[in-house]
Formats: C-alpha cells, sequence, structure tokens
C-alpha cells in the first residue's frame, strides 16, 4: 500500500525556522511532481509548494522568499525548508502526489508560529 508519511511539524516563535519531510513508500511504479499543500482553520486547503521530477519548483506568493523545497528522487521524498515563519503560516501542512496515477495525500503535519 501506498503512503505519504510527513514529519517535522512542531511549535515555533515568529521568525523561526522548521523543515518538513514527506516520504512515500510502497509498491512505486510512477511518481511524479510532489508537493506541499496546507490548512488554516476555517481556511479552504492551499498549494504551498511544488516540485516536478526535473526540480521545476513553483511558489504560492505568501511563501517565496522563505520557502524552499527540495527533492530526493531515489527517495521518493520531498522537503520543505522553513525560515521567517509568521504566525499566518499556521497550519496543518499536507504532503500530496499522484502515485501510480492515483491522488495520495498524507495525513497532515501541525506548524504552529507564535507571535
Amino acid at each position: 500500500q501506498v503512503q505519504l508519511v510527513e514529519s517535522g511539524g512542531g511549535l515555533v516563535q515568529a521568525g523561526g525556522s522548521l523543515r518538513l519531510s514527506c516520504a512515500a513508500s510502497g509498491s512505486i511504479f510512477s511518481i511524479n511532481s510532489m508537493a506541499w499543500h496546507r490548512q488554516a482553520p476555517g481556511k479552504q486547503r492551499e498549494l504551498v509548494a511544488l516540485i516536478t521530477r526535473d526540480m521545476s519548483t513553483n511558489y504560492a506568493d505568501s511563501v517565496k522568499g522563505r520557502f524552499t523545497i527540495s527533492r530526493d528522487n531515489a527517495k521518493n521524498t520531498i522537503f520543505l525548508q522553513m525560515n521567517s515563519l509568521k504566525p499566518e503560516d499556521t497550519a496543518v501542512y499536507y504532503c500530496f502526489s499522484v502515485i501510480n496515477f492515483r491522488n495520495q495525500w498524507g495525513q497532515g503535519t501541525q506548524v504552529t508560529v507564535s507571535s
């Protein structure tokens, strides 16, 4: 069974940094772009950052210059380095990918930024 497992969330003060990881496991024969989404309380889930297999990246305007997405294709793992965190970055962060032609979501990891 294919799974996406996130780790690295937590509580940090404004201006601090966190690094999230997401690893895909299971019998994988097809995996292309991988992405981070987030959902804050009372808000819709939004795309934060996306990375393709050839390392092209795309970011939400709200995180450009502060967040960096990276990828290890050999390990089917992505990372999100989050710097200069703001209280408005508080959300549950979800990993997403289309694996074996099916949408896959991770269970989510909480990021809380205190002011």
